[in-house]
């Protein structure tokens, strides 16, 4: 099991308040790149077929002349009850000498709380009433309610971790942990095993959302509010095409996602098509080094025309899915 070596930044967890703020801060970064992929998506629901033998899986081979590559798409939120995997991946990251993600989340203690406080929380006598419309005060005042989460913990977030908090919350009342993630899930396994590397990094993820502006934070957190009662339904689709390797199925449901907010647009092209291209750069790195690597990202990096799979082809590298 990955320890995560940090102090609630919601103070004494004893406190009788402060202990749904606990819960909902474990772990807060880990979740700041889910956010896009389940709010776009939905929920984790209909898992029971995923991982039958014989069929494809949300995993690709890459290769040169030098070095191995295997992409796998994670879902970030699962139950206990989807292990053990399809035997393929076991087995690739088995034989794979160093495990790549996006961001170690085993090192979030590392970070630094004073400058994860500033971009994630208002400061003493501000509160987010003062930085969105009324519309979308109302909306977090009736999620708020219904998820049980108390007023002091909701106005001191910063739209985007707010947005954060109320996706966790709603899978994690729905049954769902993100210790079952396929990306814990590697992690856990991989300490002291094998050489942990990242594609980016806990505190580039941070700077990333943090960045946008009050109205764009603003737009992320209205579309997540009007999301969370699908959400259930929602992302049963996603997960089906993830278990099934079904990446045109992925792509279709992401798509179709992102059409019914268009607003949401340039917030889509910096968490995907730029990263996309960021990350790509780096496995190339990979390919033209030694050795075999296990790089796990979000499912959605993987898929469509700008995604990390599609690059990679375009860059003359040979792509199998297995």
């Amino acid at each position: 099991m990955i320890r995560m070596r940090v102090k609630s930044f919601y103070g004494d967890c004893n406190k009788p308040w402060q202990g749904m703020a606990c819960k909902v801060r474990t772990p807060i970064l880990p979740l700041i790149l889910t956010f896009i992929i389940l709010s776009l998506s939905g929920s984790l629901a209909f898992i029971e077929p995923a991982f039958s033998y014989g069929q494809k899986s949300f995993l690709w081979k890459v290769q040169s002349s030098r070095s191995t590559v295997y992409l796998l798409g994670s879902i970030h939120f699962l139950k206990d009850d989807v292990y053990p995997l399809n035997q393929t991946i076991e087995n690739a990251y088995e034989s794979s000498d160093k495990l790549v993600v996006e961001a170690d989340i085993s090192q979030l203690g590392n970070l630094d709380l004073k400058t994860l406080a500033d971009r994630a929380f208002y400061k003493s006598g501000d509160h987010i009433e003062k930085h969105v419309s009324q519309e979308t005060y109302r909306l977090i005042e009736k999620e708020s309610g219904s998820l049980g989460m108390p007023v002091e913990l909701v106005g001191m977030q910063k739209p985007w971790l707010l947005a954060l908090s109320f996706q966790s919350m709603q899978l994690m009342r729905l049954g769902y942990d993100p210790q079952h993630g396929v990306d814990y899930h590697f992690l856990a396994r991989a300490q002291g095993k094998k050489t942990i590397l990242e594609l980016e990094s806990l505190d580039d993820q941070l700077k990333l959302l943090s960045g946008f502006s009050d109205k764009e934070q603003e737009r992320f957190l209205l579309y997540t509010l009007k999301t969370l009662g699908s959400m259930d339904r929602q992302v049963g689709s996603m997960v089906r095409a993830w278990a099934t390797g079904d990446a045109q199925a992925m792509e279709s449901i992401l798509s179709e996602a992102a059409l019914q907010d268009v607003s949401l647009a340039p917030i889509v092209v910096k968490l995907f098509d730029e990263r996309n291209m960021r990350m790509t750069s780096k496995i190339e790195g990979y390919l033209n080094s030694s050795g075999s690597y296990f790089v796990i990202v979000g499912a959605g990096h993987l898929v469509g025309k700008r995604g990390i799979v599609e690059l990679l082809k375009n860059k003359g590298y040979g792509v199998e899915q297995l």
